[in-house]
């Protein structure tokens, strides 16, 4: 599993104290940000009826996607033990696609902005938590501009990609 330092621990736990009493809005702009910047996830969607950035549905999810971000900051020193029902909901009730949740392992220590270039790629394509990862990360910076750091920003993208290693754990 990606490995969280506990400064990483730290940092997201101060920056979720200051995002999340907008955890609602973040989440819905980044599912938003989702299918408009990357619009082959809409098939993933294809179910919803609207899938406009102002519909009932993109805010929804948005806001259960955000919802499993503030279980997985709360159980932060152990996101596979403590992410467990939600991976087997993930695995066994929506039967998500285990592609969905791959993490290219590699260093965070150059990642300074946040970028599309930072994106990472599964088979040379962008996955879809990883995109919605990213998604995430744009958002919390435009919307936290001067509490979002460099130190911030590696440390999210690491808890994400940890994040989604625990939600892929009952695929294997």
């Amino acid at each position: 599993m990606t490995s969280l330092t506990a400064k990483d621990k730290a940092a997201v736990k101060a920056i979720w104290a200051i995002v999340s009493a907008q955890k609602e809005d973040i989440g819905t702009d980044a599912v938003a940000r989702m299918l408009t910047v990357y619009p082959q996830t809409k098939t993933y969607f294809s179910h919803w009826k609207d899938q406009s950035p102002t519909s009932p549905a993109v805010r929804k999810h948005g806001v259960t996607v955000m919802a499993g971000v503030a279980e997985a900051v709360s159980k932060i020193d152990d996101l596979k033990g403590g992410l467990s029902g939600l991976s087997e909901l993930h695995a066994f009730t929506l039967r998500v696609d285990p592609a969905n949740f791959k993490v290219q392992r590699q260093s965070h220590d150059k990642i300074i902005v946040c970028d599309v270039k930072f994106l990472k790629l599964v088979d040379g394509v962008p996955d879809l938590q990883q995109i919605l990862s990213h998604c995430i990360l744009v958002v919390m910076a435009s919307m936290f501009p001067s509490e979002f750091t460099p130190e911030v920003h590696v440390a999210m993208d690491k808890f994400l990609d940890a994040v989604a290693l625990a939600l892929a754990e009952k695929y294997r």
